[in-house]
């Protein structure tokens, strides 16, 4: 690891710990020629999720795509950011660890939907309005006697 201040490429590990959401491991290090103390993150590596889109194209899971269709969906609903995030952390935790790299994009719409239900109804109805692409009035009124039998 080279040194932030003078660039030598040895150090050793003077502490180490996880990190605060246990994510990563946090390494207190320090340069074995000027002395300067450094921390460094050690992350496993991940191999990405794909997103297989519905004209066949492939994209990078892209958490914070998701987060905007959650706000969206959300505006001025009482649901805390934290909620939102576990949703999605939630959705890419069942992904990795079934071993699957990639997920059509309709599935991942539908993984999102099927947590949203349970934070909020009215969040529910509204992302799945543009995930669905409802084309009129009766393909919502639809979605909501739906929601309402179950």
């Amino acid at each position: 690891m080279r040194c932030p201040k003078c660039g030598f490429d040895e150090s050793k590990v003077v502490d180490s710990r996880p990190s605060e959401n246990n994510d990563a491991i946090r390494r207190r290090r320090e340069c074995t020629r000027c002395g300067c103390r450094f921390t460094t993150y050690e992350r496993r590596e991940e191999t990405p999720l794909l997103v297989i889109k519905r004209d066949g194209r492939e994209e990078t899971f892209d958490r914070q795509k998701i987060m905007r269709g959650l706000l969206t969906a959300t505006v001025k609903r009482d649901i805390p950011l934290e909620q939102l995030n576990g949703l999605i952390d939630d959705i890419e935790s069942e992904l990795r660890d079934n071993g699957i790299v990639e997920v059509p994009a309709q599935d991942l719409g539908m993984m999102v939907l099927k947590r949203l239900v349970k934070i909020d109804k009215v969040a529910y109805v509204r992302f799945a309005s543009v995930y669905r692409d409802f084309k009129d009035v009766d393909e919502f009124n639809e979605e909501l006697r739906r929601l309402e039998h179950e």
